[in-house]
């Protein structure tokens, strides 16, 4: 008897050769004119098996970068939480025009820290808000605890931004809470991060404020 059936497209046919050393397994003859045992048709489902599987990764890879790169063309708004697109790659400066109408003035946000924009424009690395700066960010995150001596002995972050400007400042560990900007010399609490005349109205510059200690600065917010 001959039996025929489909086999990923193949022709399979099952013969009974009387050269064959072992008649009792079945074979079949493919329409190429091969001859496979049952063995090998599982070896070779795995084999496809296997194919798809690897396509499968391989598009998921393509996904992950087609999504990834997306992700560096389209960013919500900050204001509406629509999708943004980013027309001019060396203006951080990008404006939604939903939160221009809604608002009644030009809206424009930093593509960086997804902040409303401050400062001029064109900008390319940063724009005004504190801790824009990508680097700044991180020094402000991962810097270490110092101890001032002279004022109490009291530990806070080594490193703070000004809270007028932006700008970054390390404590010196001698003399006073009292900083003053070297940009907008404007003068503040390295402990408390409020304006030096609004904390020195309940403490001294060598005396711990009545105000806690600040923690880092994660999300600066200017005054």
């Amino acid at each position: 008897m001959i039996i025929v059936s489909n086999v990923f497209n193949e022709v399979c046919v099952h013969l009974s050769d009387e050269y064959d050393n072992d008649p009792g397994v079945l074979r079949v003859e493919l329409s190429c004119g091969h001859v496979a045992d049952p063995m090998t048709l599982t070896d070779c489902c795995k084999a496809q098996l296997l194919n798809v599987s690897y396509q499968l990764n391989t598009f998921t890879v393509y996904m992950y970068i087609f999504c990834s790169s997306l992700y560096l063309i389209f960013l919500q708004c900050p204001g509406c939480g629509t999708f943004i697109e980013r027309v001019h790659t060396s203006n951080l400066g990008v404006e939604c025009l939903i939160c221009t109408k809604r608002t009644g003035g030009i809206y424009k946000f930093c593509w960086q820290c997804l902040r409303e924009w401050k400062g001029p424009q064109p900008c390319a690395d940063q724009c005004e808000n504190v801790g824009c700066n990508i680097k700044d960010q991180e020094l402000l995150k991962d810097c270490s605890v110092v101890t001032l001596k002279y004022i109490q002995n009291v530990q806070c972050p080594a490193i703070r931004a000004c809270p007028f400007c932006g700008v970054l400042i390390a404590h010196s560990n001698v003399g006073c809470k009292i900083m003053t900007c070297q940009k907008c010399h404007k003068e503040f609490c390295f402990l408390c991060l409020k304006p030096a005349q609004e904390c020195l109205k309940t403490s001294t510059p060598y005396v711990l404020c009545t105000a806690e200690v600040a923690a880092k600065q994660v999300d600066v917010v200017r005054l």
